[in-house]
């Protein structure tokens, strides 16, 4: 298995229970799924965001089958369009990405899927942890960079905005109080860390995060 995986499975591992392997704050977890997803394709140079609008740029393979989905979706819903609102394709994607997420951490053999059937009928699936190296490291490069006011590379600078802004501090450091984490994510989130092209992509889909969870916790409510 390689070493390096998506943002967006990276976001999926901290939030299963690594027992149970159900997903945690899960209404906040799926957009900040899809935001990590389109993060990808902004850092590869297949899409890029300006002025809260997406623009596709190449449908050229990465090689890795999240982001080929994504790309295929977002050039289908583009079609004839010269760009869209990010808002907009994150309020379509948000609720397709957990699955597809799940699945590829699958098979990388990092969760084990289990199904079982609710009053013999509907299927449950779960995803227990099977392999814990890769989230213990991952958990590691968080806390030396925010814990220990590391500089962060580009990826995991990346990885700490999105968190940020879906609010999953206590996904990311579960023994330790969101007030306690916040201002240095939020300084990391905010830093010179990328390019500005990137920063920018990053606010516009850190708003874009916010209005999808203010409105999914509106309509359960």
């Amino acid at each position: 298995m390689g070493t390096t995986i998506t943002l967006a499975e990276e976001i999926m591992l901290l939030s299963l229970d690594d027992e149970s392997g159900v997903v945690r704050q899960r209404q906040s977890v799926a957009p900040a799924l899809a935001g990590a997803l389109l993060l990808e394709l902004v850092l590869a140079e297949r899409v890029s965001i300006s002025g809260k609008h997406l623009e596709l740029r190449s449908t050229e393979t990465t090689g890795e089958p999240l982001l080929d989905g994504r790309i295929r979706l977002i050039e289908t819903w583009m079609r004839g369009l010269g760009r869209r609102r990010v808002t907009d394709w994150l309020m379509k994607d948000y609720m397709k990405a957990t699955g597809p997420v799940l699945e590829r951490l699958g098979e990388r053999g990092l969760v084990a899927e289990q199904v079982r059937k609710v009053l013999g009928v509907f299927p449950l699936r779960r995803y227990p942890e099977a392999d814990g190296a890769v989230e213990r490291a991952l958990r590691e490069r968080l806390a030396t960079a925010v814990l220990g006011n590391a500089r962060p590379d580009d990826r995991t600078a990346g990885l700490i905005a999105l968190l940020h802004g879906a609010k999953l501090h206590r996904l990311a450091f579960p023994d330790h109080s969101p007030a306690a984490v916040k201002p240095r994510m939020a300084e990391i989130a905010d830093g010179q860390w990328a390019a500005e092209g990137v920063r920018a992509a990053i606010r516009d889909m850190q708003a874009a995060m916010m209005l999808i969870t203010t409105a999914t916790v509106v309509a359960v409510t």
